[in-house]
């Protein structure tokens, strides 16, 4: 019984060791259900698209039902005086059914490219999700490698430190080297202090995107492959940004709703044509003795035009006002562009030589592991001191922090350059997945 016991609680250690971690696809799926900042862009979507059924309105008909009941009392003094009183009361239907009317034409069309603005939104809205949680993952995966690295450090450091004084009690050594080991190994211990308080932070700000507690994070595979822009040349990524970056074409949207905002104010100008019908059913009654009832029913059709001679300059101001934004419009989307082009070479560059630099730390790292065995070698044989040791240990340490921090840089600048492009999805997000390991 108690070896069965025993076998179960190992396989349950090793089924709970084997539990898949989260990879970057997974956290974005949780950040799109829960981000606050996505929610509300998603409302704003929502809220956009009902301002074509809101432009609509102004061309199709309108009806109205309006129902009274008065008293009137009519009294006439004189040489034959008299005195009233009636009680009418009825109700009128009107219809009113727009013909031509340009500003409302030109609301419509606003309204379409309103909606086309609010989708286009929605979109960068899910794209900056997507940068928003592979910062998040990349830099808590970073935060985990340097608190591990730190932690691996100060053991490092311990044991030097341990030698350092058994060195000094026999006489093999000065009571310099022990400083310098306590000195290293105290640095040490700071620094995985710190190191520790940046991985509580990043673990928080990831669980602030998510909703919920952090998960195991896949790791990136030993060894691993970054990708490079396809195709390599930096002046397809600018052009392709200036034209289908999503913010270059939300501000093309905008451009285009400020320039029919020109027209409507401009339509201020125009005759416009309704059609109209009105029914009145008026009854009236007479509270006096002998007094008669009488009963009315009209029926009106017809065309009406109307045709704005003059309100005040007030016309004119508006269009003044449209033209000016219109030219603001314009510069913004011209920034835009601008922007765009310039994200992508930033971005291109960030790849191409950050993998350039992942590289060179990938063959310092082999040069630091050989340093630091040649010099281990070097202090048994009396040729190095434990100084060198030490410095020997630390290089070791801060190119692993590199190389670690310089992967997740180019992962995240191929994420920023797709994004500048305007061709960022779920797609590359897989496969960034297919470098990460399942396990941590």
């Amino acid at each position: 019984m108690l070896r069965l016991s025993h076998t179960l609680c190992v396989a349950l250690l090793l089924g709970a060791a084997w539990v898949r971690a989260e990879n970057l696809s997974d956290i974005y799926r949780l950040a799109l259900a829960n981000d606050p900042q996505y929610a509300a862009a998603r409302e704003a979507y929502r809220a956009g698209l009902e301002k074509l059924p809101q432009a609509r309105a102004g061309l199709l008909p309108s009806l109205s039902l309006t129902a009274f009941a008065r008293n009137s009392d009519t009294e006439v003094s004189g040489g034959s005086p008299s005195h009233t009183s009636n009680q009418p009361y009825g109700y009128a239907l009107a219809l009113t059914q727009p013909i031509y009317r340009k500003q409302n034409l030109e609301t419509l069309a606003q309204a379409q490219l309103q909606v086309t603005l609010a989708e286009q939104q929605l979109k960068l809205a899910g794209q900056d999700l997507m940068l928003r949680a592979a910062q998040a993952y990349f830099e808590l995966l970073q935060a985990q490698d340097d608190l591990a690295q730190a932690q691996a450090q100060r053991q490092a450091f311990a044991e030097q430190l341990k030698q350092a004084r058994r060195a000094f009690e026999v006489g093999a050594a000065t009571i310099v080297d022990s400083h310098e080991a306590q000195a290293r190994h105290d640095l040490a211990l700071a620094q995985e202090i710190a190191a520790a308080n940046t991985l509580e932070v990043k673990r928080r700000a990831l669980e602030r995107l998510i909703g919920r507690p952090a998960p195991r994070l896949a790791p990136l595979k030993e060894p691993v492959s970054l990708p490079l822009p396809d195709p390599p040349q930096a002046e397809h990524w600018e052009r392709r940004a200036e034209q289908s970056n999503l913010n270059v074409l939300a501000r093309m949207s905008a451009h285009e709703i400020a320039r029919r905002e020109v027209e409507r104010q401009r339509g201020g100008h125009y005759p416009t044509l309704d059609l109209t019908a009105r029914y009145d059913d008026t009854r009236r009654t007479s509270t006096l003795p002998g007094g008669s009832s009488a009963n009315r029913r009209d029926g009106v059709i017809g065309l009406e035009i109307n045709l704005p001679l003059y309100q005040g300059g007030g016309v004119s101001a508006r269009v003044r006002e449209a033209v000016a934004n219109l030219e603001k419009a314009r510069y913004e989307l011209d920034d835009a562009r601008r922007t765009a082009a310039l994200a992508a070479r930033q971005s291109y560059l960030g790849v191409v030589s950050g993998a350039a630099r992942v590289k060179a730390l990938e063959q310092a790292l082999v040069s630091s592991d050989t340093q630091l065995r040649s010099t281990k070698l070097g202090l048994e044989v009396g040729v190095r001191t434990r100084v060198d040791v030490l410095n020997a240990e630390q290089q070791r340490y801060t190119t692993l922090r590199d190389l670690a921090a310089a992967r997740y840089q180019v992962l995240l600048a191929g994420l920023q350059l797709k994004a500048a492009a305007g061709s960022l999805d779920e797609a590359d997000l897989k496969a960034i997945d297919a470098l990460l390991a399942d396990q941590p």
